[in-house]
C-alpha cells in the first residue's frame, strides 16, 4: 500500500495544540512509512472562517517543521485542496446517493424542524430528525428542487441494525442505527457538511490513513454508511486521545491556553515544543529506547509507531514543556542562542551599545523561556530600587559596615583603571581585597549589589561592570555609598 494521510484543519483561527499533534502525528506516519503527506483547508463553514486563518495555518506548518507534499500552495495531482474551491464536486455525488436511496432531499424549514424538535424535547426525549421528507415521491423532490425550492440533502441511515467500522487503536466500534441522525450532506447554500466532504475528499484524494481526536468516534460509523453506499475502500481509522489542560478540560483557545503561534512568540524554541508535543499521547518503545526523551525530528519518524499511542488523555503539563525548553537552549551553541536572544535583549537594552556576546554567555543556560529574559537582564537597564539590607551576607561576612568599606575602596581603583574590560576590572578588585586583607567576596558582593541592587544575577560583580561600562559602574557604585553611608 502506498500510505497517504493528510491534516485537514479548517480555517476558525491559530492551529491550537491538539491539532498541531494531530498534525505531526499524520506526518510522522507518513514519512515513517515512506508515503505522503497532504494538507487541505475544510472551509465549508464559511461562517466560522477567520480572515487570515489559512495563511497562518501554513505560517504554523512550515514553522513547526511539517512539510507537505500535496496542499494549496505547493499543488499536487488531486487538487483543489480547499474544499470550497471543490464545492461543485459535492452535489453530484449527493444526488448518486438519492438515486441509491442511500440519502433524500429534504425540504422542512427551520421553524418546523424547531417547532418537531421542542415537541420531543419537552418532556426530555432526544431528538434526531423523524425522516419526514424521506416518503416525498423522487419526482416530486427533484420538481422542487429544480422550481428552488430550499433544500438540503440528509443521509438515509437505516432504521435497524448497526454502523461499525475498525479503529487501529480502538479496535471494534459500532453503533446501533436507529440511534444515529440523518445527517445533512449538502446545505442549502450548496456547500457539503463538515462530515460528507470529509468522506468524498478522502476518496478523491486516495486517503489510506485517517487520524483525528476521538470526538470523532461517534461520527466514524455513518461515514462508513457512506462508504458502503458508494462502494468504496474505507481508509484506516486512527483516533487520537484528546490533550487535556487538566483531568477535566480540554486545551481551548477560549479558555486562553496557548496555540503555537503563542507559544514560539513567548519565547519557547520550535523544536522544544514539537518534542514535547510528541510525547503527549505517544511512547517510543522502550526496549528500544529506554527512558529516552529528547528526539529530533529524523529519530521521531524513526521512533514513531503506532503500538506507542496511548488511548489515555494526555495532560499539557506547562512545567514539563519548560523543563524540555530550558533543555533545549542550554544545549544549544551559544553563537545560536545570542541570534534568538538578540531581539529580546533590544527590547530593553537596544541603543546602548551593550556587548551582547558577555551578556549571552551569561544567559545561556539561566533561560528557561526567551520571554523572561526582559525582566532577567532589566538591572542593567536601570538600577532598580532596593533594600540595603541585601548588601549583608552571612557566607561572605558583610554587613553595611564591610559593604561601605569594600565601596570606598574600590571606587577610586576603579576610577583608575584606563581598559575597562572584565579581565582587568577582575583583577583590579582581587588585588584590592588581597591588599587590605579582604575576602574576594567581601569586595565582589558589595560591587555586585551597589551595580545591579539584586541579591541574584547572571553573572558577578567583573561581568556586570563589564556589560555596564566604566561610567554607569561608577555612578551607581556611588549611589550604594550614598546609601550604606545614611545606615551606618
Amino acid at each position: 500500500m502506498n500510505v497517504r494521510t493528510r491534516f485537514a484543519p479548517s480555517p476558525t483561527g491559530y492551529l491550537h495544540l491538539g491539532g498541531l499533534r494531530t498534525a505531526l502525528y499524520t506526518w510522522l506516519f507518513a514519512r515513517k512509512n515512506e508515503g505522503k503527506f497532504i494538507l487541505r483547508i475544510e472551509d465549508t463553514d464559511q461562517e466560522r472562517e477567520v480572515e487570515g486563518a489559512v495563511e497562518l495555518i501554513y505560517k504554523s506548518m512550515h514553522e513547526a517543521g511539517l512539510d507537505y507534499d500535496e496542499g494549496p500552495d505547493v499543488g499536487g495531482n488531486f487538487g483543489p485542496y480547499i474544499q470550497t474551491q471543490r464545492r461543485d464536486l459535492y452535489l453530484p455525488y449527493a444526488m448518486e446517493l438519492v438515486e441509491k436511496g442511500a440519502a433524500y432531499p429534504c425540504f422542512c424549514t427551520k421553524e418546523e424542524l424547531q417547532e418537531r424538535r421542542d415537541a420531543a424535547t419537552k418532556d426530555g426525549g432526544q431528538w434526531k430528525y423523524d425522516k419526514h421528507c424521506l416518503n416525498i415521491p423522487r419526482e416530486e423532490a427533484l420538481r422542487r428542487m429544480q422550481a428552488g425550492e430550499p433544500f438540503v440533502i440528509r443521509q438515509n441511515v437505516p432504521t435497524t441494525g448497526t454502523a461499525s467500522f475498525d479503529d487501529a487503536l480502538y479496535g471494534h466500534v459500532e453503533a446501533p442505527c436507529d440511534t444515529l441522525d440523518d445527517n445533512v450532506l449538502i446545505k442549502q447554500d450548496g456547500l457539503p457538511t463538515y462530515n460528507f466532504a470529509n468522506v468524498i475528499d478522502d476518496h478523491l484524494m486516495g486517503i489510506t490513513h485517517v487520524m483525528r481526536g476521538t470526538e470523532y468516534l461517534s461520527s466514524t460509523p455513518k461515514y462508513n454508511l457512506l462508504y458502503e453506499a458508494f462502494g468504496w475502500d474505507k481508509p484506516t481509522y486512527i483516533h487520537l486521545s484528546p490533550v487535556m489542560k487538566d483531568s477535566t478540560r480540554k486545551l481551548s483557545k477560549r479558555y486562553g491556553d496557548p496555540s503555537f503561534e503563542d507559544l514560539l512568540a513567548q519565547g519557547y524554541v520550535k523544536d522544544a515544543i514539537i518534542n514535547f508535543i510528541a510525547l503527549l499521547g505517544w511512547c517510543p518503545d522502550v526496549k528500544t529506547y529506554g527512558e529516552k526523551e529528547f528526539f529530533t525530528m529524523d529519530e521521531l519518524v524513526e521512533a514513531f509507531d503506532l503500538s506507542g499511542l496511548s488511548k489515555s488523555p494526555a495532560i499539557f503539563n506547562t512545567e514539563k514543556l519548560i523543563w524540555f525548553n530550558h533543555e533545549y537552549i542550554s544545549r544549544m551553541p551559544v553563537e545560536e542562542y545570542q541570534k534568538m536572544a538578540t531581539p529580546w535583549f533590544d527590547q530593553v537594552l537596544g541603543g546602548k551599545n551593550m556587548d551582547y556576546a558577555m551578556l549571552s554567555s551569561l544567559m545561556h543556560t539561566r533561560t528557561e523561556i526567551f520571554s523572561r529574559v526582559p525582566d532577567q537582564i532589566r538591572f542593567l537597564a536601570e538600577l532598580p530600587e532596593y533594600d540595603i539590607a541585601i548588601y549583608t551576607h552571612k557566607k561572605m561576612k558583610t554587613d553595611a559596615a564591610v559593604s561601605l568599606k569594600a565601596l570606598e575602596l574600590a571606587l577610586p581603583a576603579l576610577e583608575a583603571l584606563e581598559d575597562f574590560s572584565e579581565e582587568n576590572v577582575k583583577t583590579v578588585l582581587m588585588d584590592l581585597a588581597a591588599k587590605n586583607e579582604m575576602k574576594n567576596g567581601q569586595i565582589m558582593w558589595p560591587v555586585r549589589i551597589a551595580i545591579s541592587g539584586l541579591a541574584s544575577t547572571p553573572g558577578g560583580a567583573t561581568e556586570i561592570a563589564y556589560l555596564l561600562g566604566k561610567e554607569e559602574t561608577l555612578r551607581r557604585m556611588r549611589l550604594g555609598i550614598e546609601m550604606l553611608k545614611k545606615s551606618v
